[in-house]
């Protein structure tokens, strides 16, 4: 095992919504023996309502602050020794704050799907307030992936089965 994940045993699945952070990372704490977490998740159980009613009421800034505190809580969990594999929101890679948190404790891994596999899963989720607009979800994707490529590792996804992703994850030199 690298160093890093030694010294905080936490994997972070980045990528755009749908790309199947949260399916494949259950399979991957399962493989390994880790706790699982989803941002998304913790969220709305915190706040009692869906991300889109967050969205709604209070608005995607107000949502960005509570996913950054959310991140935090599972990076201390992390710190003091529960290995954990985490599942972030699509936007929360973007956000310069997360970015430096997750970079010094654990190791952060890009599932890179396509957009046509996404578009196909999401479709016109309304669960999903920015997958609304069809045009803007497009040109959120495209503006997104500069900020995944600053991942440590690369997993390209090219079906809808998740094992192949985890046995690529398992393959990295992190283990």
């Amino acid at each position: 095992m690298i160093l890093k994940l030694k010294r905080t045993p936490g994997v972070y699945l980045v990528g755009f919504m749908a790309c199947g952070k949260t399916m494949i990372g259950q399979r991957l704490a399962d493989r390994l023996g880790w706790g699982f977490a989803d941002i998304d998740s913790d969220i709305e159980a915190e706040q009692k309502m869906s991300i889109a009613d967050i969205f709604d009421s209070r608005g995607e800034e107000a949502f960005r602050d509570l996913e950054t505190e959310a991140i935090r809580k599972r990076v201390r969990m992390v710190q003091t020794g529960h290995p954990m594999v985490v599942a972030l929101g699509g936007g929360a890679f973007i956000r310069h704050a997360n970015y430096e948190l997750l970079e010094e404790n654990g190791v952060t891994v890009w599932l890179d799907c396509p957009l046509a596999l996404i578009r196909q899963r999401a479709g016109q989720a309304t669960h999903r307030p920015l997958a609304r607009d069809p045009h803007k979800f497009e040109i959120l994707y495209y503006t997104r992936r500069e900020s995944y490529a600053r991942a440590d590792y690369h997993i390209p996804i090219h079906s809808d089965n998740p094992d192949e992703a985890v046995e690529a994850i398992l393959r990295l030199p992190l283990f």
